[in-house]
C-alpha cells in the first residue's frame, strides 16, 4: 500500500541557506530510488525558516529503504536535522474507495 510522508521543518535562525542547500542535494537521488513515487521540498514564502517535505513511496518498506540510503545519512542526518529548531512528521496511507 502506498505510503506518504509530510514533514515540517523549522530551521534554526542563521542556518536557512545551509539547510536549503542540503535539501536540494536530496532531490535527485531520492527521486531516483526504485520505490519513490514523489519527492517535493517546499519553502514557506512568508517564513524562510520553514520547509515542508512531501514524499510518496510505493509502500512503507520503500520509505524504510530511503532512510537507509547514503544520501539520507549524508544530507538529512548530517546537514539538516542538527540545524532544526522543530521537526513535525506525519505518516499516512491513502484512504481506499
Amino acid at each position: 500500500m502506498e505510503f506518504a510522508v509530510v514533514v515540517r521543518y523549522t530551521v534554526r535562525a542563521g542556518q536557512e541557506s545551509r539547510v536549503e542547500a542540503a535539501l536540494k542535494k536530496m532531490l535527485e537521488p531520492s527521486r531516483a530510488e526504485p520505490g519513490n513515487l514523489d519527492y517535493q521540498v517546499l519553502r514557506d514564502p512568508q517564513d524562510p525558516r520553514v520547509f515542508v517535505l512531501f514524499e510518496r513511496y510505493a509502500d512503507e518498506s520503500a520509505f524504510a529503504a530511503h532512510r537507509a540510503t547514503a544520501h539520507f545519512e549524508k544530507w538529512l542526518n548530517s546537514e539538516v536535522l542538527p540545524f532544526l529548531d522543530e521537526r513535525t512528521p506525519f505518516f499516512g496511507v491513502p484512504l481506499e474507495g
